[in-house]
């Protein structure tokens, strides 16, 4: 049996929660899975359709963290564990370490929750925490590195890029859904990421503005919601860009999907916001799975996601001309088409069902 402790789970969304549902799925098909989970609203219908065995830990997160850990030891007492996964160092830190020592067990960093500076109470206590541990799994290169900078110990870290189980069916109503939604436009531009200073939405949307006087029927649709929600739609009406960006804060899966399939061009020139950073990327490909070039940014990993001049481009999400030039070089004579066909082949090293292998074999 394989053991899952997670504070970021389905129905809650983001990255590191597909992830994580993501890599406990994959796991099912090589034994029993027990996960326990943050709960959060609508948990229940989630796990009633989930074929995981989920345990839900509620209340008010400082006393959750404690519960939750005292139900994984007791757990792990009763039963005869194979591995040990945990999504975050604080999801690891107050586990009994005689638990530890005995079961093989990985714990997941994805950069932001490790970029504390170093000798700060935060890292102190971070690295003391992955002293207990054996296996630490980084996202990217970058986020390896990041990981040593702050003091963990590398011989302890492996890089496993995250999986993915995309490409999933569309059904011709959503196909026709999204059709409708994009018209007759070119080039069909989208982004689907959550609202935040980090994703460069606003450069982006700048850099639309400069791109009509090329393509006057370009596009844009960005799917997400977040605190820069109200800025970007001042930012699109300044600039009288009605026609050309649409928001979808929110929206239902299947569609989100259709939109993407719909697209030639996914893009999502990242920067680093403070300790925040692009740690991979997912999303890059789950676009290629569709077979879809990406531009990401140059701040984070995303060079791992995207292969540069072949299933997409690195960019500086910070300047607009950067962005420009880049979305020109990617349509250049058609050269979007090429791109796509890359990106898909590129994709298919991504799939859960080999990615789990890699876990595996450090067992």
């Amino acid at each position: 049996m394989f053991l899952i402790s997670t504070r970021n789970f389905p129905p809650d969304v983001g990255g590191i929660q597909n992830l994580m549902e993501g890599l406990s799925n994959a796991l099912l098909s090589h034994g029993p899975v027990k996960v326990f989970a943050d709960d959060y609203a609508n948990s229940e219908n989630y796990d009633q359709k989930s074929s995981l065995s989920i345990e839900r830990v509620g209340g008010i997160r400082l006393f959750r963290k404690y519960r939750k850990a005292n139900l994984v030891n007791n757990y792990l007492k009763k039963n005869n564990i194979r591995a040990i996964f945990f999504d975050h160092w604080k999801s690891l830190e107050l586990i009994d370490s005689e638990y530890l020592k005995k079961i093989p067990n990985f714990c997941l960093v994805h950069s932001k929750e490790i970029n504390h500076p170093v000798g700060s109470l935060l890292n102190k206590r971070m690295n003391k925490t992955f002293k207990k541990g054996n296996l630490i799994i980084a996202n990217s290169k970058y986020t390896k590195e990041l990981a040593i900078s702050v003091g963990i110990e590398e011989e302890k870290i492996h890089i496993i890029n995250p999986g993915t189980n995309y490409p999933t069916e569309i059904s011709d109503e959503y196909k026709k859904e999204a059709k409708n939604i994009y018209k007759n436009s070119f080039p069909k531009i989208i982004t689907i990421a959550r609202l935040d200073k980090r994703k460069s939405h606003q450069n982006i949307i700048m850099t639309i503005k400069n791109l009509k006087t090329i393509y006057p029927e370009i596009k844009y649709v960005c799917v997400g919601d977040g605190e820069e929600k109200n800025n970007l739609l001042d930012l699109k009406k300044q600039l009288n860009l009605d026609e050309n960006v649409i928001f979808f804060y929110k929206t239902n899966e299947k569609l989100k999907t259709a939109l993407l399939n719909e697209s030639n061009l996914f893009l999502m020139p990242s920067v680093k916001d403070k300790k925040s950073v692009e740690g991979f990327g997912i999303s890059f490909i789950e676009a290629a799975s569709y077979g879809k070039g990406s531009i990401g940014g140059i701040s984070g990993g995303e060079a791992d996601a995207i292969e540069n001049g072949k299933t997409g481009y690195l960019c500086d999400g910070s300047n607009l001309n950067s962005i420009y030039e880049n979305i020109l070089k990617f349509f250049e004579n058609d050269n979007y088409k090429i791109i796509g066909s890359q990106a898909k082949e590129f994709s298919k090293k991504f799939k859960w069902s080999d990615t789990v292998k890699k876990y595996l074999k450090l067992i």
